[in-house]
């Protein structure tokens, strides 16, 4: 694997000036530009483990990823990893067999790491982990394939902190003996120092990819980390990507559910959200223009209806990303055909695949530059509706709930084409003609059973400026 690792930096060497890094599209920042196309981010992946789990086959993965029609992965780095039983995730691909964990820093020649193995050496790295990210990066780039990668995670209970590499227990530098509260906090020099020199390696180690950005630290919200470690570490990582020909993104992720992002951060320049139903998180921040992204969702239950309705909603009011946790992903199975037991906490499998990758193809017949939220209404009011409109000539809407009445849009005088989309599989419902004068147009949507998508197109004519 370390040759294999070689090779990919090699090819990067090679490609890194012919390809930018996925970056805010310079027409309308709210969304990406990757590989010269405007683009929205879509998956439903494993739970991060892709990379420190020794025995996940990332490449099947991948190409699982890739027949969806996903170009999202999300991953963590390893300094953060869990145990059997955490979060009642069954095949938690986090939380690899014992002595099967592998992560930035090299093994010592010192037993006593609590999952298994000699303990951490925090001022050696492991070349054989970097081989391994690098590869799996490179591979994901091959598959069209974005790569969010995730550093740090807060401590959510002893039993995680207690098999950190960060934790004094597992390292045999002595560094972290220190209450899992303040991990991940400037309280402590050498801690400090670790981290930053993680953040700066990993900067180093993905120079040239085009298919990555970075999140600082996942949820850090969850455990109280401090606005100013998280502020520190967004600037070392920024100052270390200010010194590559072509900088990454940075993303932070700002709450469960929503905020109000009152105080943006310089460094920062897509704006995460964990568990953003409804999606008032795109409406309250839509000031800021820049891509706000549900980056992760899978605590609803194992029914593909609350991860497909959050997707669709997501993006028809405004969303840049969606990233849900996909339970069918396991060791063994990484083509997402292991079925979550009913105590699994999310969901996954073919059928929400499905409806997701209806989505991805419905969001890219669409001119996503031009479009922006638009505030339907269904009468009487039984259903939830959420629409994109370049008020011109393109609407996309999408309903929730079932209802007999119909959905009310403005749209200018014209003639337009309406496709009713179902959102599970993409297939066409039904296709109508309607002429309208002008005003709030009623649209009626065919027999649905749970939720109903339509692209509405003006034909021909003026268009309405």
């Amino acid at each position: 694997m370390l040759f294999v690792g070689l090779v990919a930096c090699a090819v990067l060497a090679v490609g890194a000036a012919a390809r930018p890094p996925v970056a805010l599209h310079p027409g309308n920042p709210r969304y990406f530009l990757f590989r010269g196309r405007p683009t929205v981010l879509i998956t439903s992946g494993e739970h991060y483990g892709a990379v420190l789990n020794r025995d996940f086959d990332y490449v099947r993965y991948l190409d699982t990823l890739k027949a969806a029609g996903y170009n999202l992965t999300r991953t963590f780095a390893g300094s953060y990893v869990e145990v059997p039983g955490a979060f009642a995730i069954a095949g938690n691909t986090l939380s690899p067999a014992d002595g099967r964990f592998v992560c930035p820093w090299a093994r010592s020649e010192t037993p006593g790491y609590a999952r298994g193995g000699a303990r951490f050496d925090l001022w050696r790295w492991d070349p054989a982990y970097f081989a391994r990210l690098t590869d799996f990066c490179l591979q994901a780039g091959r598959r069209g394939i974005v790569v969010e990668i995730v550093p740090f995670c807060p401590f959510y209970d002893e039993g995680l902190w207690r098999v950190s590499p960060m934790n004094a227990g597992n390292n045999v530098n002595g560094i972290g003996a220190v209450p899992r509260e303040e991990a991940l906090t400037l309280q402590h020099s050498d801690l400090v120092e670790v981290q930053e020199r993680l953040l700066r390696k990993l900067s180093e180690a993905l120079a040239g990819f085009d298919n990555v950005y970075f999140e600082v630290c996942n949820e850090p919200y969850v455990c109280g980390v401090p606005e100013d470690w998280q502020d520190h570490m967004a600037a070392v990582l920024a100052e270390a990507e200010r010194a590559r020909p072509r900088p990454h993104l940075i993303a932070r992720n700002w709450a469960n559910g929503s905020a109000l992002i009152d105080r943006p951060r310089p460094h920062i320049s897509i704006h995460n959200f964990h568990y953003a139903w409804p999606p008032r998180a795109v409406e309250e921040n839509a000031a800021l223009r820049q891509p706000i992204a549900f980056d992760e969702t899978g605590f609803r239950g194992t029914a593909d209806l609350p991860y497909r309705s959050e997707a669709w909603a997501f993006l028809m009011a405004g969303g840049a990303v969606y990233s849900n946790l996909d339970y069918s992903f396991t060791v063994g199975h990484e083509d997402g055909s292991f079925v979550p037991p009913s105590t699994q906490p999310g969901g996954g499998g073919p059928s929400l695949r499905a409806g997701l990758s209806a989505l991805k193809r419905f969001v890219e017949r669409l001119d996503i530059l031009r479009m922006a939220p638009v505030p339907p209404r269904s009468v009487p009011g039984a259903v939830s509706v959420w629409a994109l409109s370049d008020r011109e000539r393109a609407w996309a809407l999408y309903a929730l709930g079932r209802g007999e009445g119909a959905i009310v849009l403005a749209l200018p005088a014209g003639s337009y084409a309406v496709e009713w989309v179902d959102p599970s599989t993409g297939a066409f419902v039904e296709t109508a003609r309607l002429r309208h004068p002008g005003g709030e147009a009623r649209l009626t949507p065919p027999p649905y059973a749970e939720d109903i998508a339509a692209h509405i197109r003006r034909q021909g004519g003026s268009p309405g400026r």
